[in-house]
């Protein structure tokens, strides 16, 4: 039974770790690519998920939906815990989610066509007969902008941006409650990227979906976002609605990828004086004494080197883990 209908996901005290050879850093050999991480998404709710490359946004996406196994802590989906099912215990689970891949050239099979892959999931959960499975497919082309006739066509014969949208008609093909959508526009033209987010808008709308909308674009975030979460190394820095994130961003590490969103405005751009961050992203088998993101933060005292922040309300509905706060 789920305490509260109105979360649909309930993430808590979630870890990832991976084993990893030769890496030395602290003789544990020990990748931490999530490292207990707590957030709820809301019912109809899209939750954006952002931070640079490596920080573990996409592996928390898809430890979410169980593509991986989980090292630690619980998924709520519904009120149960996915995290420690197994896999004939998932599978009503697996309709229920749905994931909506990076890159649509990978993510279809080259050798079938755009009816078997649409199909196939409701094949896989036994839903309908043939003649019921092949009208959802018309059905649900029209509804993502393709035409008919592009059934019998096979991926190569698309554009990525047509990829996409087959990609996201087959997850859509099982009715699912919740979509995962592991940064879905990242490798499209920029002019086909508007297209696939408003469509993805409409769609959520239309049949009620709740979405985990992971992208380092951080002004298409804010478009298609209600919440959003910022990710350094493994764990989240900050989280606020969308508007109260990029009015007053809290977190240093935060302000830092705002200040680098592109300016059309040069003059604009010359006035814009936050402060930047610099040096590489450390190494996530580090192990770390204190906030993780001080090596790098323009701001750090010794008190950030040497004890980790906790996470604080500064305003309602507003999180963050920055000592800058810890009056």
């Amino acid at each position: 039974m789920n305490p509260n209908p109105e979360i649909l996901l309930n993430v808590c005290g979630l870890k990832k770790y991976f084993p990893a050879r030769g890496a030395g850093s602290s003789g544990r050999n020990i990748l931490k690519a999530v490292d207990d991480l707590s957030f709820h998404i809301n019912r109809g709710e899209t939750f954006g998920l952002v931070g640079e490359s490596g920080c573990g946004k996409s592996t928390t996406g898809r430890s979410i939906v169980r593509l991986y196994d989980v090292t630690d802590g619980e998924i709520l989906f519904d009120g149960h815990n996915i995290a420690s099912m197994n896999e004939r215990q998932l599978k009503p689970f697996r309709k229920r989610m749905q994931t909506i891949f990076q890159d649509p050239y990978s993510s279809l099979n080259p050798g079938m066509n755009v009816e078997q892959l649409i199909s196939e999931p409701m094949e896989i959960h036994g839903i309908g007969s043939k003649k019921d499975r092949r009208d959802t497919v018309l059905e649900l082309l029209e509804k993502v902008g393709l035409k008919t006739e592009h059934a019998q066509r096979y991926p190569h014969e698309f554009s990525g941006g047509q990829r996409q949208r087959i990609s996201i008609a087959r997850a859509l093909s099982v009715r699912p409650e919740f979509i995962l959508c592991d940064e879905p526009i990242s490798a499209l033209d920029v002019s086909v990227q508007a297209q696939v987010v408003n469509m993805l808008e409409d769609l959520q709308a239309e049949f009620g979906l709740t979405y985990l909308f992971i992208a380092h674009d951080l002004s298409m975030v804010r478009h298609i976002s209600n919440r959003i979460g910022v990710m350094y190394l493994g764990k989240l820095v900050e989280l606020a609605p969308s508007d109260e994130l990029y009015d007053h961003p809290a977190h240093p590490y935060t302000q830092a990828l705002l200040e680098a969103i592109p300016q059309p405005d040069p003059k604009l751009a010359q006035q814009l004086t936050s402060p930047s961050i610099s040096g590489d992203l450390p190494s996530p088998m580090q192990d770390f004494q204190g906030c993780k993101f001080a090596s790098r933060c323009p701001f750090a005292q010794d008190r950030c080197r040497q004890e980790e922040p906790q996470w604080l309300e500064i305003s309602p509905g507003h999180y963050t883990a920055c000592h800058l706060y810890d009056k």
